[in-house]
């Protein structure tokens, strides 16, 4: 039979207490919010320690797991259903929309450790990014400028500036011009 060692909680104390708080937050003040108060939930958010730019609209079904480890550009998206996984820093440049059902995963396990001891690693995007519905990103994952990660792409490495990938992993199916 293989022994097993308990190990140390992999957030401190004061991270725990504040995902508490968040969360009743969360319940009592930002899910049950009128879709149009964005300001209120901006508020709420920015009070946890969220960085926000000017115009960010956080929708009241947006699951964000860490306020404090989120920064928006001005004029961020983030929409119903939506989860940003955030156990270390996402940071999503100016005007980049995150859709419905989207996954941004910052933190997972590592697989090679029979604890599967938390990894995390932040992501990132550039302006003008679209992460599509149902679309994944993982760890450590960086969106240049302009990149659109297609519904249901399942993001495990950087996507060059002006790059629509898709599929799962996501690979590059074009160019992104405007006509």
């Amino acid at each position: 039979m293989m022994e097993r060692t308990f190990l140390a909680p992999s957030f401190s104390l004061r991270n725990r207490l504040g995902r508490l708080l968040w969360g009743w937050a969360y319940a009592l003040l930002i899910w049950p919010s009128p879709r149009v108060c964005h300001g209120w939930r901006a508020f709420w958010l920015r009070c946890f320690g969220a960085r926000l730019g000017r115009r960010c609209r956080i929708y009241p079904r947006a699951q964000i797991w860490a306020p404090w480890n989120l920064e928006c550009g001005d004029e961020v998206i983030v929409a119903d259903t939506a989860v940003v996984d955030n156990k270390t820093r996402i940071t999503l440049g100016r005007r980049t929309v995150v859709s419905q059902q989207a996954y941004l995963a910052a933190g997972s396990h590592d697989l090679s450790d029979l604890d599967f001891r938390l990894v995390a690693a932040p992501i990132e995007t550039g302006e003008n990014v679209w992460i599509a519905a149902g679309a994944m990103v993982l760890p450590g994952v960086t969106l240049g400028q302009g990149a659109v990660a297609a519904a249901r792409a399942v993001v495990t490495r950087d996507v060059p500036p002006w790059t629509v990938v898709a599929g799962n992993p996501a690979r590059k199916i074009k160019e992104r011009t405007w006509t």
